[in-house]
């Protein structure tokens, strides 16, 4: 029951920061000691917790005014190549982050060969792909369209009356090409589509699936028709093609679509609504928890930016292949990550540097109590360090009491006490951050604690 609800301590911290599961395992390991020391010898276990998390308060706000913005690529792929320890992925994963930043789009694929390839994709893309193959000139897997209007909808059509409609109003506002983006197209519209791109005359016609994340199908439409400047048109409230007006269309500098995707760059959208809708997710991202949710958001916040990147993880086998794939995802969750609160020293130079804090609280402390709940934690702060050293076959306690200068620490490889960001030794600020936050908090709610229910046939799962 113990290890279960430790489980969950490390899976959440797996999937918010992406990393930092050993040190939440040993500070929460070092915290909830240390407590059950204390109440053995008479504290009150509710106001431990009280201080405890008190002084997790202080920790964390000594954590963000230490850390230090990310910098550039080779910063960027200093700390990739720390948790990833793949060169080639790290120094990928460097350019990637460092032209896209935080919010950048990042989609992971199989590689063809155990080579790491990547590419910048212009604009905003969507998985969805043209409605048939057949649309597709001379054998073709790629069409281009420029100077394109476009109609943004989740509509099934199936009149060739629809398609003249919303061909007359593309003319009417003087556009090159038309994209229709719906759920369904019949064949007869199909045919139609297939007679107006064989015509001599230089005007062109698609139709792409609307985005096929059905659960996220309206948000994705609303972010399409804020790009391209054109209303949405939805089924649920009854639009049809035939209300459609001149107005209601968008426009797009270029479109492009394959079997599986479409994309559109140079949206013409009115600037100030997509900044007002970027900024109004950029808000929502900061205020949820939910971590499904905050990845929806940061992918809709980096396709509105205008600009993505896919890169291609292969390796030896297919087993090798996904375990790259793997450590990407983790590696890239990570820095952005670190690209908005910053990096701290690592190796736990870190939180030694919030040790004199916490053991000046607990000499002002007249609680005994209080007292010590910082007195744990300055202890239990030690820990990641402590495990770091003795697993490289040192005697830690002698190297802990040299170890006074904020920022500085052991480097196991030379064997000596140096200052860490310098050495190229750092942590993403979020990743420990989350890690004190998770492991502090729950060994003080497990410290209070003293029955926990558990189904005789739990439901099988692969996350706690």
């Amino acid at each position: 029951m113990g290890a279960m609800l430790l489980r969950q301590v490390l899976w959440k911290q797996e999937q918010e920061a992406g990393d930092g599961t050993a040190t939440a395992a040993v500070l929460f390991q070092a915290v909830y000691n240390e407590g059950l020391r204390y109440i053995a010898a008479g504290a009150n276990p509710m106001r431990l917790r009280h201080f405890l998390e008190k002084g997790l308060r202080v920790i964390l706000d000594q954590l963000t005014q230490t850390a230090v913005p990310l910098g550039g690529q080779d910063c960027i792929t200093q700390l990739a190549l720390s948790i990833c320890h793949d060169a080639p992925l790290a120094t990928s994963l460097g350019e990637i982050f460092d032209t896209l930043r935080e919010h950048g789009s990042v989609e992971f694929r199989s590689g063809r060969s155990r080579e790491i390839e990547w590419e910048f994709v212009e604009g905003t893309y969507y998985k969805g792909g043209i409605h048939s193959p057949v649309l597709f000139a001379g054998g073709q897997r790629h069409i281009e369209l420029t100077d394109v209007a476009v109609f943004v909808s989740d509509l099934d059509l199936d009149e060739p009356e629809q398609l003249v409609r919303l061909i007359a109003l593309a003319y009417a506002a003087q556009k090159k090409a038309l994209a229709i983006v719906a759920r369904n197209i019949s064949e007869r519209l199909v045919g139609v589509l297939v007679s107006i791109n064989k015509d001599p005359r230089p005007f062109q016609a698609i139709a792409v699936k609307a985005p096929d994340d059905l659960q996220e199908q309206a948000a994705m439409l609303d972010d399409l028709g804020i790009l391209s400047g054109g209303r949405v048109f939805r089924q649920a409230i009854g639009d049809t093609v035939d209300t459609a007006q001149l107005t209601d269309l968008g426009g797009a500098r270029r479109i492009w679509a394959n079997s599986e995707y479409f994309g559109i760059v140079g949206g013409q959208g009115p600037a100030h609504v997509l900044r007002q809708h970027v900024s109004a997710l950029r808000r929502a991202f900061d205020r949820t928890d939910d971590l499904d949710m905050r990845k929806k958001l940061r992918e809709r916040i980096g396709k509105l930016m205008g600009g993505a990147a896919i890169l291609h993880v292969g390796g030896s086998t297919d087993l090798e292949g996904k375990a790259r794939r793997d450590s990407a995802e983790r590696t890239a969750t990570v820095l952005r990550g670190a690209l908005v609160r910053g990096n701290l020293p690592g190796g736990g130079a870190a939180l030694l540097s919030c040790r004199p804090v916490l053991r000046r609280m607990a000499e002002c402390a007249e609680d005994p109590d209080e007292r010590m709940a910082y007195r744990g934690l300055s202890r239990g702060l030690e820990e990641p360090a402590r495990a770091i050293i003795e697993n490289a076959g040192y005697e830690a306690e002698p190297i802990l009491r040299q170890i006074e200068k904020v920022g500085t620490g052991f480097d196991v490889r030379r064997g000596q006490i140096v200052d860490m960001a310098g050495a190229g030794i750092i942590d993403s600020a979020s990743v420990v951050m989350t890690a004190v936050q998770e492991a502090v908090a729950s060994a003080a709610l497990a410290l209070t604690v003293d029955v926990l229910v558990h189904h005789r046939r739990p439901a099988t799962s692969i996350n706690p």
